[in-house]
């Protein structure tokens, strides 16, 4: 359980050079927090660390981060834009599932696998740019993002989850790769 639970006038969060992770559960369904701001310091976030932090609208991930655990951001309603790191290597299952107010992402290089349901119902996402170190996309990984318009797929991709872009009613273009199998 979140140590800040009940603390409803908690608007920013700003962690200290030195600190390297965020800890499951630390600002769960803390519904407050509007900004976060991480030092390069910080390698992970946790699980469920911001889970539910629906008023959350800014986030600054330092220059230092590798890993976002399974469910970190999910529910996060109110980001319209994340800027990922480049120095990111991998994010969890549900990662940003649920961010219905997500317009935008560039996913870094270092990323090989968009994982299991990473933007499910992302319903806003319109756009999203997958580098060629990308290798798998995962089941569900982008299910009901249903302003999503096109998508190209790098020739990278050499499987593709099921159900993978179900329920995208806006697109009307993708490009899928003869290394997809």
């Amino acid at each position: 359980e979140s140590p800040f639970v009940g603390c409803i006038a908690l608007k920013e969060i700003t962690v200290d050079e030195g600190v390297t992770l965020i800890p499951a559960n630390a600002f769960r369904e803390q519904r407050s927090i509007e900004t976060v701001i991480l030092p390069d310091s910080v390698t992970k976030i946790g699980n469920i660390s911001f889970y539910d932090a629906t008023s959350l609208k800014n986030i600054d991930f330092g220059n230092g981060l590798e890993e976002i655990g399974t469910d970190a951001f999910n529910k996060c309603a109110s980001l319209t834009e994340i800027d990922l790191p480049d120095s990111l290597l991998t994010f969890g299952l549900d990662a940003f599932a649920n961010c219905t107010g997500l317009q935008g992402i560039t996913i870094p290089e270092k990323i090989t696998s968009i994982g299991e349901s990473a933007f499910y119902n992302c319903t806003s996402l319109t756009s999203i740019t997958i580098p060629d170190s990308v290798t798998s996309i995962g089941d569900y990984a982008f299910y009901y993002c249903e302003d999503l318009t096109s998508i190209t797929i790098p020739d990278s991709v050499t499987s593709m989850g099921d159900e993978a872009f179900n329920y995208c009613k806006s697109l009307t273009s993708i490009t899928i790769p003869d290394s997809v199998t």
